[in-house]
């Protein structure tokens, strides 16, 4: 996909949280789609997804990261209204441990027994990070 159609399909996305989200009631920041993507600047390090980063990638993994973006999108829209996420974790946290948006419960558990092993400072792991990962997985299963 060229950069021009790249740009006009983000500009898409970033109304569709608009209707998704705000109801036409368009605040000034707030968007996760700011967090993700920027169309200003191909380098852009701030954003999750480049549009130099962006452009390299083919069809299927471009889909991969729409997907991201909308689990996302309505995870935060749930949060926001009050309704009550079962078995539906926040992707921020998951992503921190390189799970994809949607993993289950077993997964989180799975990854965490993983990322323990190699942490641990009793098995040569850096404490801090070891330290960072007990409060992701404690506030993933809901006791932090």
């Amino acid at each position: 996909m060229d950069i021009a159609d790249l740009k006009r399909k983000l500009r898409q996305l970033k109304k569709l949280e608009a209707r998704i989200r705000f109801q036409n009631n368009r605040p000034l920041q707030n968007y996760i789609w700011n967090e993700y993507f920027s169309t200003k600047d191909e380098n852009d390090g701030s954003v999750k997804y480049s549009m130099r980063r962006l452009s390299a990638m083919d069809h299927e993994k471009l889909k991969e990261v729409f997907d991201e973006y909308f689990y996302h999108v309505y995870f935060q829209f749930y949060k926001e209204n009050g309704f009550v996420l079962t078995d539906v974790y926040d992707t921020g946290l998951l992503s921190n441990l390189g799970l994809p948006p949607d993993a289950s419960i077993d997964a989180i558990k799975k990854r965490f027994r993983e990322l323990a092993k190699k942490y641990h400072p009793d098995l040569g792991g850096e404490t801090s990070k070891f330290i960072e990962l007990l409060n992701t997985y404690k506030k993933l299963i809901g006791e932090g």
